[in-house]
C-alpha cells in the first residue's frame, strides 16, 4: 500500500526524526492504528513558502503541519479556512479537502482539550500571558469553550488590545487589557492561568514570567503552553503553591491528534502520542 504524506513546514530550524517530538508521536500513532503514513519535518525559509505549499498541492500530499513563522503568511496560499482559524487569522494544520487546501488551527482546540481533563473553562475567569499566535489561538478556544472573562496581560498595548477587541467582538466572554511592565499579581477571583508566551522555551529555560507567584492560590489551575521542558519554572513554582497543573504536552498531544482526526478521519490513543513525547523529555 501506498504511504500517504504529511508534511511538517518549520520555519527556524529541523530536528532529526528521532529527537524532534512532533514526528515522533505522529509516528508513534500511526504505527499503533496500522497507519501507512509518514510525517516528515522539514525546513522551509519564508522566501519558500509559496515553493512549497504548491510542491505538497502538486504531489497530492493530504496535508501538513506549519510552525512559526509560516502559521500567518500560508494562509494566502490557501483555498479557505475553518471558522476558528479565520477567527484566530492562523493556522497550524492544513488539510486537502477535495481539491482544495483548507487551513485549520488545532493550537487552542488542542490545549482546550487538555484543560477540560483538569477543569471546565465554561463560566470560568482565565488570565492569558501573551498576545501572539498561541495567544490568540488559545484565547478564542477558551472564549467559544465558555470562558466567562479573559485577561489578557501583554507587554505590547497594541497587539494586546487587538486581541481583546477580536474576542468582545466575535466571542460570548468578556474580555479585558492588562498592561504587562512590571511584576503580575493574579487577581484572587482567577480560576485559570496560562503561559502562552515562549518565556522558558528551551534553551532559554532560565527565563522566568514577571509573575508574583504568592498571588498564585490552591484553587487555581495553571497551564503553559511551552512542551519544551514539559515541567517549567511555571509549572513547578505553581505545583509548589499547590495549585493544579497542566503542561504543554497536554497541548501538544490533543492538537496533534485532532490533526490525525482532520487528515484521516481516526480517532487516535493518545496515550501513545504522550508516551512517546515521555520517552524524549523524560517526563
Amino acid at each position: 500500500m501506498v504511504p500517504d504524506f504529511l508534511l511538517s513546514l518549520t520555519g527556524s530550524f529541523a530536528m532529526p526524526a528521532a529527537e524532534n517530538p512532533t514526528v515522533a508521536m505522529m509516528e508513534a500513532a500511526y504505527r499503533h492504528h496500522g497507519l501507512p503514513w509518514l510525517y516528515i519535518n522539514c525546513e522551509v525559509a519564508p522566501e519558500n513558502l509559496a515553493d512549497a505549499v504548491r510542491g505538497a498541492r502538486a504531489m497530492g500530499w493530504r496535508g501538513f503541519n506549519c510552525s512559526i513563522p509560516h502559521k500567518v503568511d500560508v494562509i494566502r496560499h490557501l483555498d479557505g479556512l475553518g471558522k476558528s482559524a479565520a477567527l484566530i487569522g492562523a493556522v497550524n494544520t492544513i488539510v486537502r479537502r477535495g481539491d482544495l487546501l483548507i487551513g485549520e488551527n488545532t493550537d487552542g482546540k488542542g490545549f482546550v482539550q487538555a484543560m477540560k481533563e483538569v477543569i471546565d473553562p465554561a463560566g470560568k475567569h482565565v488570565w492569558i500571558f501573551g498576545a501572539g499566535g498561541a495567544a490568540r489561538a488559545v484565547s478564542v478556544e477558551m472564549a467559544l469553550a465558555g470562558a466567562a472573562k479573559i485577561t489578557i496581560a501583554n507587554r505590547g498595548a497594541e497587539r494586546g488590545l487587538e486581541v481583546v477587541d477580536l474576542l468582545n467582538r466575535h466571542t460570548p466572554a468578556k474580555a479585558a487589557f492588562h498592561a504587562w511592565h512590571s511584576e503580575v499579581s493574579i487577581p484572587a477571583e482567577t480560576d485559570i492561568v496560562i503561559n502562552a508566551t515562549s518565556i522558558g522555551l528551551y534553551p532559554h529555560t532560565e527565563q522566568r514570567l514577571n509573575l508574583d507567584v504568592a498571588s498564585l492560590r490552591p484553587e487555581m489551575v495553571v497551564a503553559d503552553g511551552i512542551h519544551n521542558p514539559p515541567r517549567t519554572h511555571l509549572i513547578r513554582a505553581a505545583e509548589a503553591r499547590g495549585c493544579r497543573v497542566l503542561d504543554g504536552l497536554g497541548m501538544l498531544v490533543n492538537q496533534g491528534a485532532i490533526a490525525i482526526k482532520y487528515w484521516t478521519g481516526i480517532d487516535v490513543e493518545v496515550s501513545v502520542m504522550r508516551q512517546a513525547l515521555s520517552e524524549i523529555f523524560d517526563a
